[in-house]
């Protein structure tokens, strides 16, 4: 079992930062694949960013590239959201997810541990 708890959402205006993090709870946090989603009103769930086991290896949304960053450190059970130039089509509640195999995969329905999300909400 792996229990997740985002932190670091808010408020903040266009163009600035904010750092999500999220704390893994369980001894095998270092053999999941870590993903961020965000699901903004009335719309589906949708792929962030993922980061493989060693952090060796790190997957974006085309929607984010270039502005977000993912990473992770094992040894305190954390995984990382870098934002920066956040937009107004960021805001969202970022959720994040832990996959128990080494595949790492951008649908939601490949994640077997979820977080309880983070508002983030950019101002124009």
């Amino acid at each position: 079992q792996v229990q997740l708890v985002e932190s670091g959402g808010g408020l903040v205006q266009a163009g600035g930062s904010l750092r999500l993090s999220c704390a893994a709870s369980g001894r095998t946090f270092s053999r999941h694949v870590m993903g961020w989603f965000r699901q903004a009103a009335g719309k589906e769930r949708e792929f962030v960013a993922a980061i493989s086991w060693s952090g060796g290896s790190t997957y974006y949304a085309d929607s984010v590239k270039g502005r977000f960053t993912i990473s992770r450190d094992n040894a305190k059970n954390t995984v990382y959201l870098q934002m920066n130039s956040l937009k107004p089509e960021d805001t969202a509640v970022y959720y994040c997810a832990a996959r128990s195999t080494i595949l790492v995969v951008t649908s939601p329905g490949g994640y077997n541990y979820w977080g309880q999300g983070t508002q983030v909400t950019v101002s124009s």
